[in-house]
C-alpha cells in the first residue's frame, strides 16, 4: 500500500512561476507514487488575513484551478479546504495542551516573519500556527511531508509534538500519533523580474494565469547582465537572471544561448522573447482552465466538496482513536 502524503498551499494570491516550478509539478509526481492529500490551508491564511479574510477566501477558488491546470487529478488525490474538515481545529486544540510555548517561541520563522512583514501577526495563532500545522499532518496519519531543507526544523516540531503527545498518553506504536517523515523535494529559487526571489511581496511575479502580453511585456523589461550596455557588447550569463530561465524551461538550448550571449551573436531582446514565448506556451494550460472555471463555477466547488467528504472520513476515523485514547467519549458518570 502506498504511502501516505499531506501537503498545503496557503491561497493568498495568484499563484506564479516560482510556485509552479517549486511546488506543483512535485505535486503531479507525488500523485502517481502515493496516497496524497493535497489542502487549501485557509486556517493558516488568517494569520495574515484575520483582518479581512474574505479577501483571502476569495483566492481559494483560482489557487484550485490552477492546481487542476497543472496536472493534478482529483481521481488520484484528495483535494479540499481545510475549513471544510472541522477535525482540524479540534485536533489543535487538543494539542496546544501538550505543546511548550517554548517550543513555539523559538521557531525560526516567528520572529523573522515578525520582523519582516508588515502587516499585524502578533498574535496567539501566529504562534500557534506550528500546531496546527502538526494537528493538520497528524489527522490524515501523512506519514511523509514534501519539504525544502530549510523547512526540515519546523517538520521537526511536529514530530516533537507527536513524540510529547504519545508519551504523556503511554501510546503504544499500532495506536500512537504517527511521526511524519520528510519527504525531500527540489525547491528551486526562481527570480522574479527585478532579479530578486520571486515573490508577491516584491510585485516582482510572473502569474499563472496572466494575460500573454502582460507576460510578454514583463519578460521584456527584465534585467539582464547591467554591464552588457550596447547589443555589440558581450554578455555574461550568470549576471542575467533571464538566463535563469533556461534550467527550467529550455535546458536543451542552454548551452547554445550561453555561447551566444558571450559572443554578442544575440541580443538581450531576443534572448527574452525566446524564453517568453515558451512559458507562455507552458502558462497556457492555466489560462485555459480559468476560463473553463469562469464558465462552469461549480467545477471547482464539485471537486472540493467531494475532496471534503473523503478527508472527513479520515479525519473523522483519527479523531475517533483519539478522543477514545483521552477519554473524552466515555459517558459521564455520577458515581466517582
Amino acid at each position: 500500500m502506498p504511502k501516505r502524503v499531506l501537503s498545503g498551499m496557503q491561497p493568498t494570491g495568484r499563484l506564479h512561476l516560482g510556485h509552479y516550478l517549486g511546488v506543483l509539478k512535485n505535486y503531479v509526481k507525488l500523485q502517481e507514487k502515493f496516497d496524497c492529500y493535497f489542502m487549501a490551508a485557509n486556517w493558516h491564511s488568517m494569520t495574515a488575513f484575520y483582518h479581512d479574510y474574505a479577501q483571502a477566501h476569495n483566492f481559494i477558488a483560482p489557487m484550485i484551478s490552477d492546481w487542476l491546470a497543472a496536472g493534478l487529478d482529483p481521481e488520484k488525490s484528495v483535494i479540499f479546504v481545510q475549513s471544510d474538515v472541522p477535525y482540524h481545529a479540534e485536533l489543535c486544540l487538543i494539542l496546544s495542551m501538550y505543546t511548550p510555548v517554548s517550543w513555539l517561541e523559538r521557531n525560526p520563522t516567528y520572529k523573522e516573519k515578525q520582523e519582516n512583514v508588515e502587516k499585524d501577526i502578533d498574535s496567539y495563532g501566529f504562534l500557534g500556527y506550528p500546531v496546527l500545522q502538526a494537528a493538520d499532518i497528524f489527522l490524515y496519519r501523512g506519514q511523509l511531508v514534501p519539504i525544502g531543507e530549510d523547512q526540515l526544523p519546523h517538520l521537526e516540531l511536529s514530530r516533537e509534538i507527536a513524540r510529547r503527545f504519545n508519551h504523556i498518553n503511554k501510546l503504544e506504536n499500532a495506536n500512537a500519533i504517527i511521526e511524519p517523515e520528510p519527504l525531500l523535494s527540489p525547491s528551486p529559487k526562481v527570480v522574479g523580474t527585478d532579479g530578486r526571489k520571486m515573490s508577491k511581496s516584491y510585485g516582482n511575479t510572473l502569474s499563472l494565469s496572466e494575460d500573454e502580453n502582460d507576460l510578454r511585456d514583463k519578460i521584456k523589461k527584465m534585467k539582464t547582465d547591467t554591464a552588457r550596455i550596447k547589443r555589440t557588447d558581450k554578455g555574461n550569463p550568470e549576471n542575467c537572471p533571464v538566463f535563469s530561465y533556461y534550467d527550467y524551461f529550455l535546458p536543451d538550448r542552454k548551452t547554445e544561448i550561453n555561447s551566444q550571449c558571450r559572443s554578442a551573436g544575440i541580443g538581450c531582446i531576443d534572448c527574452k522573447m525566446i524564453i517568453a514565448d515558451k512559458i507562455i506556451m507552458e502558462t497556457l494550460p492555466f489560462r485555459e482552465y480559468r476560463k473553463k472555471v469562469i464558465n462552469d463555477s461549480a467545477l471547482v466547488q464539485d471537486i472540493l466538496q467531494a475532496g471534503a467528504d473523503r478527508a472527513k472520513k479520515t479525519a473523522g476515523a483519527t479523531m475517533e482513536n483519539i478522543r477514545n485514547t483521552l477519554g473524552i467519549n466515555k459517558p459521564c458518570q455520577i458515581n466517582v
